[in-house]
């Protein structure tokens, strides 16, 4: 976490020092103070919690996990929370800074926790090599687990545990509601694969502007031919050599398309793509759209993911 990151929590204690303490469930007629870290994580817990939650989101629709600092108002809505979900492996490098000077009673969740972690491809020695730059990378380990439906399944059953146990005077909605979304999760996976079925295998490969995609092509058969950012955040930069390795890699194996995310600016890829003849695709990984876009729930999200890179690859 940045200088200016700390400066701001630690001006925090002032206004959090005055907030009255959770009590680690729900009070008498208040709804369940509840906090989620991404917009991603926020929308799975909002289908599972419903009407009977009072769900704040600390990142907004765009925002990059990697380079997110938390404000004096994100403290206090921490500081005031029950509990708070989290994606988890190392994703948001803030929250535990902000947790302690926030102070609380916060049950913090990590929804990675069961789910088989796949290590990145770039392996730990380049991992270490960003530490050792000043960059903050979460690890060995790919977070981005919500690319694969299946790990969001696994999600709903800690989020509507979780739930349960703090309020279960609406265990038995938060039950019914989740099983509803699992319902539309399975139906979701099963679209997609018919979806990637149209894709020739030998036109399975994605190039993206950092590694995010890890689980997703293990689920549905894609192989991750190429990255733009070395490393595993969106901080590392690329050099020259590295770069024309890349395009080289385009042009060799006739890769059709490269994909950024949404919270990335698209600049060097768009360069690379003119300099290969490959198409520039955007899409939402790390965030949603804002409400009412094109990709303003997870459903829609993945829906219109894996439109964009059928319709790029087929």
């Amino acid at each position: 976490m940045g200088h200016k990151a700390w400066r701001i929590i630690v001006a925090f204690s002032l206004l959090v020092a005055c907030q009255p303490a959770p009590s680690g469930g729900v009070e008498e007629g208040r709804r369940l103070q509840v906090v989620a870290t991404t917009p991603i994580v926020g929308d799975v817990v909002r289908e599972i919690g419903g009407e009977a939650i009072d769900l704040v989101v600390l990142l907004q629709p765009g925002m990059d996990p990697h380079t997110f600092e938390p404000s004096p108002q994100d403290a206090a809505r921490v500081a005031r929370a029950a509990v708070i979900f989290a994606v988890g492996a190392g994703l948001e490098a803030f929250l535990d800074p902000l947790l302690r000077q926030a102070g609380g009673h916060a049950r913090k969740v990590d929804l990675t926790e069961g789910i088989p972690l796949r290590p990145f491809e770039a392996g730990v020695e380049e991992v270490e090599e960003e530490e050792e730059e000043g960059h903050e990378a979460h690890g060995p380990m790919d977070p981005h687990v919500w690319l694969d439906p299946q790990n969001v399944i696994t999600w709903t059953f800690t989020i509507e545990r979780t739930l349960g146990e703090l309020d279960p005077g609406h265990a038995d909605r938060f039950r019914r509601n989740a099983e509803a979304y699992r319902a539309e999760l399975k139906a979701l996976d099963e679209w997609i694969q018919a979806q990637v079925a149209s894709i020739p295998p030998e036109r399975r490969l994605l190039v993206t502007e950092h590694q995010v995609f890890g689980y997703f092509a293990h689920r549905y058969g894609f192989t991750q031919a190429g990255v733009i950012l070395p490393g595993v955040t969106t901080a590392a930069q690329p050099s020259a050599q590295e770069i024309a390795r890349l395009e080289e890699t385009i042009r060799t194996k006739g890769i059709r398309a490269i994909f950024v995310s949404s919270t990335v600016d698209p600049v060097l890829a768009r360069r690379i793509a003119e300099d290969t003849g490959a198409r520039l695709v955007r899409l939402y990984v790390d965030s949603l759209s804002e409400p009412g876009g094109e990709a303003d729930s997870y459903l829609k999200m993945m829906r219109y993911n894996v439109q964009a890179i059928v319709e790029a690859l087929r």
